[in-house]
Order: C-alpha cells, then structure tokens, then sequence
C-alpha cells in the first residue's frame, strides 16, 4: 500500500501498515486503529478528538457539490497539482465530505484526506469505495496530522485553515502545497440577498511565510442556482449562523439566483 510510508501513529509516531482490517504500528506496543466498515480510520489524537462537522452541514454540502457548481475550482485544483506536483501523494488538509479529494483521485492522484468531522469523513471514504479510487481517509486535525515527515508531495488546503508548521513537517523538499479561499466577492450575490448591507470578505490572515510563492490567481464563475441549491449553498456556509430572521424570509422567498463564485488560488513550494 502506497499510504503505509505515509502514515505515522498518532501515539508513538511509528510507521503503520495494515493486518487484516485494522492498522498497526511497528512501535512498541503496536497501536492498533481498526477500520470502519465504510473503510476510513480514525486516527485522531486525544488532543484534536471530536469535532468537525455536523450530519446536516455534510448533507447540506454534498447535495450542492454533487450539482456540479464547484466543478471549476475541483477542475482547475487538478490541472494546478498535475502541472507543478504531477503524478502525486496529496495530503488533502480539512477535506470534508471528499468532494475535492476523490476528484483528485480521479485524475491519478494518491490522496489521503483528513477531516475531523467522522460525517464527512465516513461519507468520503464511502465514495471513494464505490467509485474504486485510490484514495484513503482519516480522521484527524490539521494541526496534529497523523502523517510521516517529508512524505506527502502535495499538501492542499481547500477553504481550510493553513497549518503552517505541520505542512513544512510533512511535505517533501520542494513540495508543493496549493490554497484555495474565499476571493473578496466571493458568494456576493448570496450576501446582497440575506443582509440589509452586503460585505466583502478580508483577505485570509493565515498565509505561509516560511514557503516560496509559486503563483497566484483567482477564478471566478457564476452558479445559476434554483432554490433547492440554494438553501443547500446558504446551509454549508457561516452565513447560516449569521442571518436574521427577515434574511433567512428573504431567501426563502427566492425561486432561483445566480451567485458569483470567487477563489483565491496560491501555490507555495518548500524549500
């Protein structure tokens, strides 16, 4: 298996391989982590335990990334690693649901996702199942990764926090991590109809310093939404904790929108 000199145990740090349907380490005292039957392992530390998104933001998400929306960011996200990190190992960093990870592997990549939330972690590994990827999930938090040192290709973090440190740890020298977030209109149109007074979102806080930058970009694309869609869109957001009553009667309100989709896109390599 590709992903046993990838893997560390989350306990002692040991390599891990595979016996049956469980993983073992060569420590000691050979830590086991039995599979679930869907076939993702939990391998998250008392620390990072728990967590993570809950069953509806999964279903919520599912639903719209199965319409095809995000289609663009997945496809050019692909394009991006096959060009500057071609055939990779990927850590995919707060992968969710999987929606991303199993599109990469689709196009050849090895991916290990990791997400604490067990929902989402348990529907990606059920995906990948089903469609015979070459993909392997876990949960665990970013910022305590169960993954060896300088044995990942890539690292990418798709609307996710950046961990830094943990990145540098596990990439290769001259590894390639990609980060994609929210552009400034990033789901304008969504705002402009839930808030009396619409916002641009800040440009994220927590990119590397200790990485050389690649590339920039940002991709932009309309979603032309009907209500189903949109609900779905407006429920894996943070808008949904934030909205009014009166916002939440606005969208309701909607048969369908067009919403502006807006991505930040950034390659770094470690040096």
């Amino acid at each position: 298996m590709w992903w046993s000199e990838l893997l560390r145990c989350p306990v002692c740090g040991g390599q891990m391989a595979r016996e049956g349907n469980s993983l073992f380490c060569n420590g000691a005292r050979r830590h086991c982590f039995d599979l679930a039957k869907e076939g993702y392992v939990n391998l998250a530390s008392s620390r990072a335990a728990g967590g993570g998104d809950d069953a509806a933001l999964i279903r919520a998400r599912t639903a719209f990334l199965s319409g095809g929306h995000y289609a663009p960011l997945a496809d050019r996200v692909c394009h991006l690693l096959a060009e500057y990190a071609p055939g990779s190992t990927v850590v995919d960093a707060g992968c969710g649901e999987g929606y991303y990870a199993c599109h990469m592997a689709t196009h050849g990549m090895r991916v290990f996702g990791i997400d604490l939330s067990k929902n989402g972690i348990r529907h990606a590994a059920k995906t990948a199942a089903r469609e015979g990827l070459d993909a392997l999930f876990a949960v665990a938090g970013i910022f305590d990764l169960p993954v060896a040192d300088a044995s990942a290709d890539a690292v990418v973090s798709l609307f996710a926090p950046v961990a830094e440190e943990e990145f540098l740890r596990v990439l290769k020298p001259g590894g390639i991590l990609l980060l994609a977030g929210a552009g400034p209109r990033h789901l304008f149109a969504l705002k402009q109809a839930i808030y009396d007074t619409p916002y641009q979102n800040e440009p994220r806080a927590d990119a590397p310093h200790n990485m050389e930058k690649l590339t920039e970009e940002r991709l932009d694309f309309d979603m032309a939404l009907n209500a189903r869609a949109l609900n779905d869109l407006f429920a894996m957001t943070p808008y949904f904790y934030r909205t009014s009553a009166a916002g939440r009667e606005r969208l309701a309100a909607l048969e369908a929108l067009t919403v502006d989709a807006q991505v930040d896109i950034a390659l770094y390599r470690k040096h």
